[in-house]
């Protein structure tokens, strides 16, 4: 028998156990039986969407309609091509290589499951290469459920062996109303896990069940047992339905006992009062002002200031459109935590932004900003930026005002986290793009608060991504929102510019910049890496010998070698510079700073200027290889343009596929520049991401089945039950179960950050 806790190695075997851990960090029977199915196959239907995307591996089952045996062009050998009906508009393409082996077994009419790799070698038409098959029995032409042998080859073959016993091979499974499908790799295939999933579920024993019997009445929930069995092994419709009820309820309310937690502690530690004054430094900066403030930033600042003013920390979001006015609201705040003699630390994700932010606070403050210096204001404060790559002698000077308290307004990026650093008095933290950072890092800088006392903390972002969505959506932030663009900043156009079928268009783009730069404005050209390095961008590739199917894999396109590329072709007379992350540290000030003032007319960059930067001669930004960006990041990275009188122009250039969902992805964000509505559209297609923890996407996630945008009566139930629990019982001695799930959904390291934040 085997319990939840219960490792897979000695349940499975190492040998089943290694690659589940590999590919999925899975350790523990309940790891796996957590890794819900995708999707279900019913009886001729297909097992994947109609436009799976390139290198993707999907499993289709269907009967086959045709096969044609041809003789390979290159090389000895034969290819069998089949055409699979799976219920959808067209059948699916299948090629084997060993077509002579293969043809005895895959003819026309047979009833088959196949899994492999997505291929599209036309814009319009994919297929699997040498999938692996299993034929299966046809119940019209009387088979048994038992064979005596299993007809396939590959993972499929193995998983109906396994299935073999006294009575032959037990084919009933693949007969089933519903056939889980999971997500898989080419290493472990959603018939791998199925099978991992039977022999757990075959040997498992009874789950005492965290909800008390009462709750899951209240609620019309499934015990926790049955929905585990269920989710995987359903005999009906309303078994899936029923088993997702009850495990998305348990996700909810398990982040929600953490949110509750977290503010049941917020709410009970101290912070210093920072009420507004009227003779004050904010007071000062606010008559300065050139410009008048738009009606929401008055709103917003209005929410900050009483915020401030109360004994508790305040733990607020603000979130802002691109170019909303966010930096003004935030700096009023941070002017009112110093008129109370206490400092504040702005957090940018990046070393170009931290100079920026620096320079552009200086900018606004004027002589406000210069204590220590002739001609400074009488109510002056010192503003300083620490970052990793200052020298020895600047650092030194730096973290000397900051731990003196000289220093009322402290800038950097990481480097503030390190232990090095020290504040006289920290009264507030500011985290510039909330999605950059996650709880741990922020809370980091936090806990850098003198004698027990917490300090406020304001998090910004222009656009809100799935994290972020989802810790609002989840009540972890009180929520300021900016929806006026202040007077002066002009459109911004973008178009899809689909490089494989309109070549000629990619030359039209360096036209644009031509045309732009000869009316006397500049342009940006953004590229997904530096150079130098792998296809995802990890350290250096110089020499290495890439893998056929990286060579087969699509390219992207290098910010040197564009850099390269433009300055001796099509932008040869112009003058190009560029940017990147690898520069040193006052190569980087200085490129930036050229770029500013005119000197240079087209910068070549990375995503170093996603955020903050803010050059308003910018009219034209060049996004090559924009699918591999991200929603937000292609809406924060367009945001740099239009800053000034004139329009701007933001044209993204692809290579994918013009039907898949890449293209669609581009087309969207080219539909709109309302980042609130590309936020949910980010959230719908990448899903939640790791809710408490600092990665966005991929397989760490916490939340699976739970949607923030379509369960939103779930989320508030569990909110509401997680509140009254954390009030009535805080830290849930009284509820071991409650606190096992919440438990679970975050790992022990974080848990101490979420108590020291």
């Amino acid at each position: 028998m085997a319990t939840l806790s219960d490792r897979l190695d000695h349940v499975l075997g190492v040998k089943a156990a290694e690659p589940l851990a590999e590919a999925f960090d899975m350790h523990t029977v309940e790891d796996l039986l957590r890794h819900y199915p995708l999707r279900y196959a019913t009886q001729g239907q297909p097992l994947t969407e109609e436009a799976p995307e390139e290198g993707q591996h999907i499993t289709v089952m269907g009967r086959v309609t045709k096969t044609e045996l041809r003789p390979m062009k290159n090389r000895r050998g034969s290819l069998l091509k089949v055409a699979l009906d799976t219920g959808g508009p067209r059948p699916v393409d299948i090629t084997f290589f060993n077509g002579d082996k293969v043809r005895y077994l895959v003819k026309d009419g047979v009833r088959a499951m196949m899994s492999g790799t997505v291929h599209w070698w036309r814009p319009d038409r994919w297929n699997l290469s040498h999938p692996d098959y299993l034929i299966l029995p046809d119940k019209e032409d009387g088979s048994v459920e038992n064979l005596t042998s299993v007809r396939g080859g590959g993972a499929l073959r193995g998983l109906a062996q396994s299935a073999k016993g006294a009575g032959g091979v037990d084919v009933s499974f693949f007969e089933r109303e519903f056939i889980p499908v999971y997500p898989a790799t080419a290493k472990v295939q959603s018939w791998d896990l199925l099978r991992c999933v039977r022999q757990i579920l075959d040997q498992l024993d009874p789950i005492d069940d965290p909800l008390p019997e009462d709750l899951r009445a209240e609620h019309s929930l499934l015990p926790v047992s049955d929905a585990l069995r269920l989710i995987h092994l359903p005999e009906r419709k309303s078994d899936i339905d029923e088993a997702r009820n009850r495990l998305r309820f348990d996700e909810a309310l398990a982040l929600q006992l953490v949110l509750a937690e977290r503010r049941h502690q917020t709410e009970g530690r101290a912070a210093k009062p920072c009420p507004p004054r009227t003779d004050g430094i904010a007071a000062a900066f606010d008559k300065r002002l050139p410009f008048e403030l738009t009606e929401g930033q008055r709103t917003v600042i209005d929410e900050i200031s009483a915020d401030l003013s109360r004994s508790h920390p305040m733990h607020r979001l603000l979130q802002g459109e691109v170019g909303s006015g966010k930096t003004i609201v935030a700096l009023h705040a941070m002017l009112q935590v110093v008129d109370n003699g206490q400092q504040t630390a702005l957090l940018a994700p990046t070393e170009v932004l931290a100079a920026q932010h620096y320079r552009s606070l200086k900018n606004m403050l004027g002589d406000l900003g210069e204590a220590g210096e002739l001609g400074a204001a009488d109510t002056a404060t010192k503003v300083v930026l620490v970052t990793g790559s200052m020298s020895a002698g600047q650092k030194k000077a730096a973290l000397l005002d900051a731990v003196t308290g000289e220093a009322g307004l402290v800038i950097g990026t990481h480097a503030l986290i390190q232990e090095a650093v020290e504040f006289f008095d920290l009264g507030m933290v500011v985290v510039d793009e909330q999605h950059r950072f996650g709880v741990e890092q922020r809370d980091a800088l936090r806990a850098k608060a003198k004698n027990g006392i917490s300090p406020h903390l304001l998090v910004m972002t222009a656009t809100p991504i799935p994290r972020t969505i989802a810790m609002t959506t989840l009540g972890d932030l009180e929520t300021s929102t900016l929806t006026q663009l202040p007077r002066g900043r002009s459109p911004i156009t973008s178009k899809v510019v689909p490089a494989k079928v309109k070549p000629s268009w990619v030359d039209r783009a360096w036209e644009r910049i031509h045309e732009e730069v000869q009316a006397g404005r500049q342009a940006y050209v953004v590229c997904s890496r530096i150079g130098d390095e792998d296809e995802n961008g990890n350290g250096k590739a110089k020499g290495r010998k890439k893998s056929d199917e990286e060579k087969e894999g699509p390219t992207t396109h290098a910010a040197v070698d564009v850099y390269e590329m433009l300055r001796s072709g099509p932008l040869q007379d112009l003058r190009v510079g560029l940017l990147h992350g690898r520069l040193p540290s006052d190569e980087k000030d200085r490129v930036m700073r050229s770029f500013n003032d005119g000197d240079i007319d087209v910068l070549v960059c990375t995503t170093v200027v996603e955020v903050g930067v803010d050059v308003p001669n910018a009219t034209v930004m060049v996004i090559v290889d924009a699918d591999r960006f991200g929603v937000s990041q292609l809406h924060q990275l367009r945001g740099r343009v239009g800053r000034g009188k004139h329009a701007g122009l933001c044209l993204l250039i692809t290579e994918s596929n013009p039907v898949g969902t890449a293209m669609a992805r581009l087309e969207a964000v080219a539909g709109t520049t309302d980042g609130f509505e590309l936020a949910v559209l980010d959230l719908r297609q990448r899903r939640e991401g790791d809710v408490l923890g600092s990665a966005q996407s991929g397989t760490a996630r916490s939340l699976r089945l739970l949607s923030l945008l379509d369960d939103l009566e779930v989320i508030t139930a569990a909110q509401q039950l997680a509140r009254e629990v954390v009030e009535s019982d805080p830290g849930l001695t009284q509820h071991p179960g409650l606190a096992g799930m919440m438990h679970a959904a975050v790992d022990g390291e974080r848990l101490e950050y979420l108590a020291k934040s």
